[in-house]
């Protein structure tokens, strides 16, 4: 049992996951809205998807074919903000309703443009008892120790993230976003991917600010001119609580802005706030950090 809470943990962010170690397929949901990160490649395609269903909420694997879905504000409530919203789900499945649309309806509604990342990952069996089989093993050899770095990765979404800030950037006119204040909020493995993008990216090319949502908390070497950094993470997260913060006084050692939030509770997974929790208070704590630094006045545009 503490096997599969693990892996829920980690591959799907709702409470209820461990309850759904085989989860129900379902057909793929419309995405009118979404665009292709590399229309010209002629590499993956959107039939590689298996789409399934964890309590209701929609997830996905074998991601090829890298996507950004606009989620943009009334003109009237527009600040000139963005954020590229990247979700988790152990760089094997995405949980794109909890950890993606989710938030970005809830930024859009507060004048923030949001765009949802689809990024490639790891592939596993088409069979959904195959590959969770599968992404079981891969959980199994994870530490699961606060102060060791997963070995599980995917550069290729690092690339894609990069990729989706720069078309953010590109085609701000058209979006009505301030390419200066393009920034980026990721959740686990989608947290991990976004400090990736801040870390790894020109300096040109780096989000400008980010949400870095329950993430691995060890230390890493920070640019000098590394982006600001919101960060939040339960104390009991069963993946990455427990082991310090050591990320954060990475951040604070290189005179970078930092903020930290640590809830009491809330495990791992949490998305926009578990009820009952504190951890609810996070998306109103991000959207108001975001206006504290001045990202969300209009007039930053101008």
């Amino acid at each position: 049992m503490k096997r599969l809470l693990a892996l829920a943990a980690l591959c799907v962010a709702t409470p209820l996951a461990a309850q759904y170690p085989v989860p129900t397929t379902i057909k793929a949901p419309p995405e009118p809205n979404a665009i292709p990160l590399y229309p010209d490649s002629g590499e993956g395609s959107a039939n590689t998807e298996n789409w399934v269903s964890f309590g209701g909420k929609p997830a996905l694997r074998n991601v090829t074919r890298p996507t950004l879905t606009p989620f943009l504000p009334d003109l009237a409530k527009a600040t000139g903000a963005a954020v590229v919203v990247a979700p988790g789900g152990a760089f094997m499945i995405l949980a794109i309703e909890e950890e993606g649309w989710t938030v970005a309806r809830w930024l859009a509604d507060q004048g923030i443009a949001a765009f949802v990342l689809k990024y490639r990952l790891r592939p596993t069996p088409a069979d959904e008892k195959e590959a969770f089989a599968e992404m079981d093993s891969v959980m199994r050899q994870q530490s699961f120790n606060p102060n060791s770095r997963p070995k599980i990765s995917e550069p290729r979404a690092t690339q894609d993230a990069l990729a989706a800030l720069r078309m953010v950037r590109a085609q701000a006119d058209r979006w009505g976003v301030d390419p200066k204040r393009v920034g980026m909020m990721g959740f686990s493995a989608g947290a991990m991917t976004t400090l990736n993008a801040a870390l790894e990216g020109k300096p040109d090319e780096r989000p400008a600010f980010i949400g870095y949502i329950y993430g691995p908390m060890m230390p890493v070497e920070v640019p000098v001119d590394a982006p600001p950094m919101f960060a939040a993470l339960a104390m009991d997260d069963p993946l990455f609580g427990g082991g310090g913060f050591g990320i954060i006084d990475s951040w604070h050692r290189a005179k970078r802005p930092v903020e930290l939030h640590a809830y009491e509770k809330g495990g791992h997974g949490f998305g926009t706030g578990r009820p009952g929790t504190t951890t609810s208070l996070l998306m109103d704590e991000f959207s108001l950090w975001l206006k504290s630094r001045g990202l969300l006045n209009p007039r930053a545009a101008q």
